[in-house]
């Protein structure tokens, strides 16, 4: 078997964002949560530069970003905007690093995929980046190579992780359908080619993956392309498992005969009542009857996490919803049937 094929994943764990602006609380949640598989943490509401756009912005190599009112826009120079994005990753990353100490198992951590980066980047003249074939490629590469430097950052601080790199990709329906707006609001750019968009995402996910590393593509969007990121060299797809429809039964079907992992949002990501645990994961159940896989291999195929990030949840609840991921993914485990 291969080396990706033996990776031990967690039975659970979180997407990314997490309320409030406290790093150490959000670390020391994450990591009482999810003891087997544990999370670098966003915390979005202190502003921009701790946005998802911004956070992965900062870690570009040779672009630079800054805050417009529109929105992020590439400048000249890396300016504070930059410098406040990098220093709350190094905040986020010194929290991790105290409540990982001796930790060995996998660690996931997360970035903005080159495609949903490219609509909500703008140039120069305010249009998105989308809109430029050689900005589009430019930024993959800037992406890749700040990602590679910000893995080796990771696995210098917690030595016995085995890293799991998330992609972060909500706009990429709306990139191939050609349903990202320009800046006048009035028209669409036009959907970039399948071809294109599976090259970039290789080539992002080729950091990590070229090193023998799993990689998972994470999109809260309806209709997730699952054949498209396998082909990519996506391991695994996270997805909102509520957006699921039976049309995507053949090819979830055909993902998890392939060995694709699958990271089944089945917790909502926002405050409200929470079901038993098993209840929240009678859907997952179901579908694998439906599909007519083993029931034996649910728990070796699905990671259970909430539907999407918890930045808009209170913090009682987002800490109840990863302690809810990890006992639903223990009934998945006990009584898969």
């Amino acid at each position: 078997m291969s080396e990706k094929s033996d990776f031990k994943w967690g039975p659970a764990t979180g997407v990314g964002s997490m309320p409030g602006g406290d790093a150490r609380e959000a670390a020391k949640t994450v990591t009482g949560s999810f003891e087997d598989f544990p999370f670098l943490a966003e915390l979005p509401a202190r502003g921009p530069g701790a946005d998802m756009i911004g956070r992965t912005a900062g870690l570009l190599v040779d672009v630079y970003a800054r805050v417009e009112p529109s929105g992020w826009r590439v400048g000249d120079r890396p300016g504070r905007d930059t410098k406040r994005a990098r220093s709350w990753l190094g905040e986020d990353l010194d929290a991790l690093e105290e409540f990982t100490q001796g930790y060995e198992g996998p660690l996931k951590v997360q970035v903005v995929g080159p495609w949903t980066l490219a609509a909500a980047l703008e140039l120069r003249n305010g249009e998105s980046a989308l809109s430029d074939p050689g900005a589009c490629r430019d930024l993959a590469a800037s992406l890749a190579e700040g990602l590679r430097e910000h893995l080796a950052d990771v696995r210098r601080r917690v030595p016995g992780a085995q890293l799991v790199l998330q992609l972060d990709e909500p706009s990429l329906i709306a990139v191939l359908r050609g349903q990202i707006k320009t800046a006048s609001t009035y028209r669409t750019h036009r959907a970039v080619d399948r071809q294109v968009v599976e090259s970039a995402l290789r080539d992002v996910m080729g950091v990590h993956s070229g090193d023998g590393g799993p990689v998972v593509v994470h999109s809260c969007a309806p209709d997730v392309p699952f054949a498209l990121l396998r082909r990519s060299g996506a391991d695994a797809v996270s997805f909102d498992f509520s957006l699921l429809t039976e049309r995507d039964d053949d090819t979830i079907g055909e993902a998890v005969e392939a060995g694709t992992k699958l990271f089944a949002g089945v917790v909502p990501g926002v405050d409200g009542p929470l079901s038993d645990p098993a209840g929240s994961v009678m859907g997952v159940r179901t579908l694998w009857r439906r599909l007519g896989l083993h029931p034996g291999s649910l728990a070796e195929s699905v990671v259970v996490t909430p539907s999407c990030g918890l930045a808009g949840a209170s913090p009682a609840y987002a800490r109840a919803a990863l302690a809810h991921c990890a006992r639903a993914a223990r009934s998945l485990a006990d009584n898969p049937e």
